[in-house]
């Protein structure tokens, strides 16, 4: 049996839930708006297309995708309900109608597939490996037979320092945790643990980030019956 939602732990987009609120001011100074940009290009969305964003945060591409594709269905979850209220208002503000739930990636409270498209950025080296296996398997069952993946995610640099979290005796320990998560982001692992949770996987594009480092985007196709 999983563990109630108030139990479980998870970790905020910045490592600590009292730096949510600089999230949106760390998303302008690393320079994520022209990735999430990119992503929506790759994504070829269409009217009426059904579109999920898992680890949403503060709503940063869920907004930059309603604006861009007005005609599309926005649905973001994410375990952090400081996350989802700013997400919320983002949304008002911009006059969009987005569904934000609450819940954790290992078990989209989603039917079988339910979305044309869903979006993953910058939140899979939140994850240990078995979770990272379990969401993949998660989006593999959501999406529907012609849906695509579009997954974005940090890169160590050649000193393996991921440059995107602070300080502190805690927070070391959160940054030593995700570093070794992030080792599984060196030399095409990423694609190659997607491929296994049954997609098909196109050649990685990879972006710099403003301020150090670089995100790798992977776009992967169902192929084949989902993983039970």
């Amino acid at each position: 049996m999983s563990q109630p939602l108030t139990e479980r732990e998870y970790i905020p987009g910045l490592g600590k839930h009292f730096l949510t609120p600089l999230y949106d001011v760390v998303h302008h100074a690393f320079g994520l708006r022209p990735i999430h940009q990119e992503m929506i290009t790759l994504a070829g969305l269409r009217d009426g297309h059904r579109v999920l964003d898992v680890g949403c945060g503060t709503g940063n591409l869920l907004r930059a995708t309603g604006q861009r594709h007005r005609n599309v269905d926005l649905v973001g979850l994410d375990p952090d309900p400081q996350a989802l209220a700013s997400a919320g208002r983002k949304a008002r503000r911009a006059g969009l109608t987005v569904r934000l739930d609450r819940g954790f990636a290992q078990e989209l409270p989603y039917g079988n597939g339910s979305f044309d498209r869903v979006f993953s950025s910058l939140m899979l080296h939140h994850l240990d490996s078995t979770s990272k296996d379990a969401l993949l398997a998660e989006v593999r069952r959501v999406l529907r037979s012609d849906g695509l993946l579009v997954l974005a995610d940090a890169v160590l640099d050649e000193h393996g320092h991921d440059h995107m979290h602070g300080r502190g005796r805690r927070q070391v320990r959160m940054r030593g945790r995700m570093r070794e998560q992030l080792r599984d982001n060196v030399g095409g692992a990423v694609s190659q643990r997607i491929a296994a949770a049954g997609f098909t996987v196109e050649p990685t594009r990879t972006m710099a980030l403003r301020i150090g480092g670089r995100v790798a985007i992977e776009l992967a196709h169902p192929s084949g019956p989902a993983q039970k």
